[in-house]
């Protein structure tokens, strides 16, 4: 049922008076809140030939440009397949031409988070026919889980992956190693890259607290540590010359595994481990082998705290979703570390328990696509550094199990479902703006700059399809541009306004608003 519209009044608050502004991320821009989950695949490969997949789609890149950034899940297997065989373009398992995935994303400001994932079928063939599965502790079988050594052969894929990547060109090049043996005739040879300055982020594994897959494949925290300091930095350099990501580019950004439990809890013991068997770097603090908190959380009815999923999605304001922001993004301001949350959206199968509802007169989509913008928008406001959404494509729409139906896009035919369509829009819009404050809770009333530019984001933050009236003072301004999300298209709909003393109305509800100042 309708609730009735309501009429709000707001002043303009002068932000460094306003006590509910919070302070955002140096540099950070509302392009990082627009970040992707895809593979490989969807980039590269063209469904009329799809024998050939070392060139980009550009019907498909023309989707992906909708975002700010691109979380990509790479399996070790694609730069692994062999031990000590390591290849990138093409590579061996599946042929994907990774440079041009990575170049080309650096051409379009796309920045790309590598998570490196899984267990080759090699070092599965450690373990018993019956514990083997691509999720389990890239360690061999029997290995001491808590010892960083165990991790090696996972740290030297890291190093060479950062050494062809990453941006330092003052590497020897004995250390870097690529197969270059041609599997048949006009095959295209891998040949060893140096320095391409492509990748500045790196993920160690993908939720490494896999409970629900039992020991073979869930880490302690203290476990988990010991994986990390050497994948970050071969354990200090006690594992060796090509070993961890820092020794190859000193600048990457190691970011930690995303938590599919969001409890910093996990984090402090982490923390902890680096304390005592890192200890501290000259400055006093902990020499932690990581430099991004990283979580995962999916908004829904589920209980705080629990494994349960749920049996329907949240509006973002009505979840847990601030509060663990926020009690991540406080761990992180202790120990100096960004936040980011690399997994979060919604289904559109009505019989997912992570799934949109329609709304009034929204569909499921429509709801979809206000819900995730309304994430990024809180995820901003309470100190998160980057987002990234599941995923570019659905796994299967016509499976309500959790997660198959994310998709931000169609395959058949191709095009943007209405989230990326506002992805599109919002990065164009407000991609190159800052948080700057928050001078209304109901609404909400968003502040972004970008120079002497402002633009006013507001929401209802509800789920029952309520609207009303937003009398917005914009100080010295007499006119402002307002516009309105298009779920059917990459153009925002526009209009001007006129202020009467400095004063306008505007219409709002759950679908987010942009008030630009126009001087």
């Amino acid at each position: 049922m309708q609730k009735p519209s309501f009429l709000i009044t707001l002043l303009l608050f002068t932000l460094s008076l306003n006590a509910q502004q919070k302070a955002p991320s140096p540099g950070n821009t509302f392009n990082s809140m627009l970040g992707i989950n895809a593979f490989e695949w969807d980039f590269l490969q063209d469904p009329k030939n799809p024998n050939d997949p070392s060139k980009i789609y550009e019907p498909k890149m023309e989707i992906i440009k909708s975002f700010g950034g691109f979380r990509h899940y790479l399996d070790w297997q694609k730069v692994e397949p062999k031990r000590g065989s390591f290849t990138f373009n093409p590579t061996n398992n599946g042929s994907w031409n990774l440079d041009v995935i990575y170049q080309r994303c650096k051409q379009e400001n796309i920045d790309v988070l590598v998570c490196l994932k899984g267990c080759p079928d090699w070092l599965l063939e450690t373990y018993p026919p019956n514990l083997r599965d691509g999720e389990n502790i890239p360690m061999p079988f029997g290995a001491t889980r808590d010892d960083p050594a165990s991790y090696i052969e996972q740290a030297k894929m890291a190093f060479q992956f950062a050494a062809r990547y990453g941006g330092n060109k003052n590497i020897n090049p004995a250390l870097v190693t690529v197969d270059s043996r041609q599997r048949w005739t006009d095959d295209p040879i891998n040949v060893a890259k140096i320095g391409l300055g492509y990748i500045k982020y790196i993920e160690c594994d993908n939720e490494r607290d896999k409970w629900w897959k039992g020991d073979k494949a869930h880490q302690t925290p203290e476990e988990y540590a010991a994986n990390l300091s050497a994948f970050y930095d071969g354990d200090k350099g006690r594992l060796g010359k090509n070993v961890g990501v820092r020794n190859a580019d000193p600048n990457i950004k190691v970011v930690m595994a995303g938590l599919a439990k969001a409890d910093p809890n996990y984090v402090r013991a982490m923390i902890n481990w680096c304390r005592v068997h890192r200890g501290y770097k000259a400055d006093g603090s902990v020499n932690l082998c990581f430099d991004v908190i990283n979580y995962h959380y999916y908004s829904s009815n589920a209980k705080p705290n629990s494994t349960d999923f749920g049996t329907e999605g949240l509006a973002p304001e009505l979840s847990q979703t601030a509060a663990l922001a926020d009690a991540f993004v406080s761990l992180g301001k202790q120990y100096h570390l960004p936040v980011w949350v690399t997994e979060s959206g919604y289904d559109i199968n009505q019989g997912s328990p992570q799934k949109a509802m329609p709304i009034g007169n929204k569909s499921a989509l429509v709801t979809q696509a206000d819900w995730i913008i309304r994430t990024s928008l809180l995820y901003a406001r309470h100190g998160v550094s980057k987002v990234f959404y599941y995923e570019l494509f659905d796994d299967n729409s016509a499976n309500s199990t959790q997660f198959e139906s994310s998709g931000f896009a169609d395959k058949e035919p191709l095009h943007r479902r209405p989230v990326a369509n506002y992805f599109y829009q919002v990065k164009h819009l407000l991609g190159g703006y800052s948080y700057k404050g928050t001078i209304n809770n109901f609404p909400l009333v968003d502040v972004y700059r970008n120079g002497s530019k402002t633009i006013y984001v507001l929401t209802v933050p509800d789920e029952q399809g309520k609207t009303g009236v937003c009398n917005l003072n914009l100080g010295n301004t007499i006119k402002a541009f307002v516009y309105h999300l298009n779920p059917d298209g990459i153009e925002m709909g526009q209009s001007t306004i006129n202020s009467a003393n400095h004063n306008v109305k505007i219409n709002v509800g759950e679908t987010p608003v942009f008030v630009e100042k126009v001087d």
